[in-house]
């Protein structure tokens, strides 16, 4: 058995039905156990109202807050985090801004991390964001797996689409009432959460 983590943050829903389709592909690898996290919010239900973000985190509120209990008990850990001004949001730092101690530790070395993204525009810094957040893997040690180009919906040029060779990735738009990720991102989320898998069974086997 291997377990393979998915810790993400999402504010309307976009990066959770990203997650999902992440942790889904996962589990199609045999001998994979699954996990799905969000980082813990630091907008004040106040902010979240005015936001109009109330409803959408209902939609994934059952799903249980990450601690960094999660990164050590597993193999592999997949992040997911919408981009600012590109780079990572805020909630997805302030998470990962308490993992010292397990980097002090060298618990992550040789674990497989990896990144999908979203951003409000198609060109909003969904790869910036991605190439950024590689950084913190690297001092942890990490092993980066990304989006091969064997997985060619990232490369279709019939419809607009996120998706990079860093990972997988959704244009969401602003607000609650925006795009939706399309089937042929869900594709490349689901894609990247297999091929996760398929190297951690890899390392671990």
């Amino acid at each position: 058995m291997m377990k393979i983590n998915v810790i993400f943050y999402s504010l309307f829903g976009h990066n959770y039905k990203m997650a999902e389709a992440v942790a889904e592909g996962a589990r199609e690898v045999e001998g994979a156990e699954v996990g799905l996290y969000q980082v813990q919010e630091t907008f004040t239900p106040e902010i979240l109202e005015k936001m109009g973000a109330t409803e959408s985190k209902k939609m994934f509120s059952h799903i249980p807050v990450a601690t960094v209990d999660n990164l050590e008990e597993a193999d592999a850990i997949i992040f997911g985090t919408p981009t600012r001004f590109g780079m990572m949001i805020a909630q997805m730092r302030a998470f990962l801004d308490r993992t010292g101690g397990i980097w002090v530790k060298g618990a992550l070395i040789g674990k497989v991390g990896s990144v999908f993204t979203s951003s409000a525009t198609q060109h909003g810094g969904q790869e910036s964001t991605i190439l950024n957040f590689h950084t913190t893997l690297l001092h942890h040690g990490m092993i980066i797996v990304g989006v091969p180009y064997s997985e060619e919906r990232q490369s279709i040029l019939t419809e607009i689409t996120g998706g990079s060779p860093y990972g997988a990735s959704t244009i969401a738009g602003n607000g609650p009432d925006t795009r939706q990720p399309s089937e042929n991102e869900l594709g490349i989320a689901r894609f990247q959460g297999k091929h996760v898998a398929e190297i951690t069974k890899k390392l671990v086997g």
